[in-house]
């Protein structure tokens, strides 16, 4: 599960989730969401990206469907498969090519959050608008 929550200029990605495999499925949902992105898609793309630590992995991964989509167009709508190895993640994702909005200018650092949470995870990600 995630929510927004809304700074001026700024937005902040909240993630609850049961595995740190469904944080990062939330985290595409929620840029999605956030970019308009709705419907099906049929094109394939593999995303790996290594960083230090969990929550740096996952600043990374939406730093990844950020540039595919600003730079090349592809509007990420489903995660097909992840492979979350020490500090790198690969993964499948599903979706199309189109005109996503370019709303996102960067994804920051700031409150930055990957943890255990209970029987769960719990991350946070800060987007600049």
């Amino acid at each position: 599960m995630y929510r927004w929550v809304e700074h001026i200029g700024e937005v902040e990605l909240a993630i609850t989730a049961e595995s740190e495999r469904d944080v990062f499925a939330d985290a595409l949902a929620g840029l999605a969401d956030l970019l308009g992105i709705e419907g099906n898609g049929a094109e394939r793309r593999a995303i790996e990206v290594s960083a230090p630590d969990r929550p740096a992995l996952l600043a990374g991964w939406l730093e990844e469907l950020v540039f595919l989509a600003e730079v090349e167009g592809f509007e990420p709508i489903e995660l097909r498969d992840l492979e979350l190895a020490g500090d790198t993640v690969k993964a499948a994702v599903e979706g199309r090519h189109g005109h996503p909005r370019p709303i996102v200018k960067a994804v920051t650092y700031h409150r930055l959050a990957f943890e255990s949470a209970g029987s769960g995870y719990r991350a946070t990600v800060v987007l600049d608008v």
